[in-house]
């Protein structure tokens, strides 16, 4: 083959592959537009989610391929059809308390959310108790013995 017939049977090549790559892309199904209600709802449980592997985050916040999964399995299940209630039932089932940005209360917790309340009790009666014996000081008036005591320190200074 000559060198020019090489050239023209690449570009040939070429504009077949081009053409055929931009024709699959045409019957490729078309990407359906999310709901704005159901992502909108997706959205707030994404904030209420931990993500399990930052766990500092929200999974909405979160570039981790764990919470990505936890997106996706939680927009599967808003498209099944499950309430709210249920996804978190499910997430606090596959993953602990600790998944959830609010836990729950519980027996295993009930200390976690009794201890704030009653230290804070606690330090507000410890603050008007020791209000009321400030007030109550009272100034106490010296004896002779001690007055003389006084005077002769104060002498002994000068």
């Amino acid at each position: 083959m000559t060198r020019a017939a090489n050239r023209y049977g690449r570009f040939g090549a070429t504009c077949l592959l081009i053409a055929g790559l931009s024709m699959g892309a045409a019957f490729a199904a078309p990407v359906a537009e999310p709901d704005p209600a159901r992502e909108a709802r997706a959205h707030r449980l994404f904030t209420e989610v931990r993500c399990v592997q930052c766990q500092s985050e929200s999974i909405a916040d979160s570039d981790a391929d764990i919470a990505g999964d936890m997106r996706r399995e939680i927009r599967a299940d808003i498209a099944a059809g499950k309430t709210d209630a249920q996804i978190r039932q499910e997430l606090f089932d596959h993953y602990g308390d600790y998944v959830l940005f609010r836990p729950r209360l519980s027996l295993g917790n009930v200390a976690l959310w009794l201890i704030p309340p009653l230290i804070v009790l606690i330090g507000a009666i410890f603050l008007v108790f020791s209000n009321k014996n400030r007030s109550k000081s009272k100034d106490y008036d010296l004896t002779d013995e001690e007055e003389k005591k006084l005077k002769a320190l104060l002498k002994k200074r000068d």
